[in-house]
């Protein structure tokens, strides 16, 4: 993922930053407590398409590093 992109990008519920995953297959929302999935080198900024992050994850502060 582009540094660059990944610095403007938010998002779109809580309109706070996101972070690249450990395994850069998704983009990471602390504040909204969800993933949003990359395809295709793609971010897919749809709230219908994030996962909720589990307990472990809002709390692993590696989560999204």
């Amino acid at each position: 993922m582009n540094k660059a992109l990944l610095d403007v990008l938010v998002c779109p519920v809580t309109k706070s930053p996101l972070t690249l995953s450990d395994d850069g297959s998704e983009l990471i929302s602390k504040a909204g407590g969800m993933a949003y999935p990359i395809r295709d080198g793609i971010p897919v900024l749809l709230e219908t398409e994030a996962r909720t992050l589990t307990t472990d994850e809002r709390l692993n502060s590696s989560a999204g590093k």
